[in-house]
């Protein structure tokens, strides 16, 4: 058996925050976006302008600006909020404008069973 203190916890519940309360997969996810966004946008640019090496230093720009601004943004959507807020938050967002199907009842009214009183009955209940 080993004296050496463990340094890391040996269990997380979520991912810790490494820059504005963003995890290292968010991070990831917000600059794969932001190259594939600002790379081919900015060679497009650099080449109209006749500077096509001009164009990696607009997109590293570009991408470091997206990763602050969106970080900034999944952070003041996340304050206070519960582990995995943001993902049910975009869900629903996206249902609510026609890109994707949320998995939970939305609808709010009344609510009745769904029966009719000539329903037939099942074979076992017979």
């Amino acid at each position: 058996m080993s004296n050496d203190h463990e340094i890391l916890a040996d269990r997380l519940n979520a991912e810790p925050a490494i820059f504005k309360g963003c995890s290292s997969s968010q991070l990831g996810m917000i600059v794969g976006l932001a190259i594939v966004i600002w790379l081919p946008l900015s060679l497009l640019l650099a080449w109209l302008l006749g500077a096509i090496t001009m164009g990696f230093g607009i997109a590293g720009v570009g991408v470091v600006a997206t990763v602050v601004v969106m970080a900034t943004v999944f952070q003041r959507i996340k304050r206070g909020r519960p582990e995995g807020y943001y993902q049910q938050w975009l869900r629903i967002r996206l249902q609510s404008i026609g890109l994707y199907r949320a998995p939970w009842v939305l609808r709010t009214g009344a609510w009745d069973i769904g029966r009719t009183q000539h329903a037939p009955l099942s074979s076992r209940n017979r």
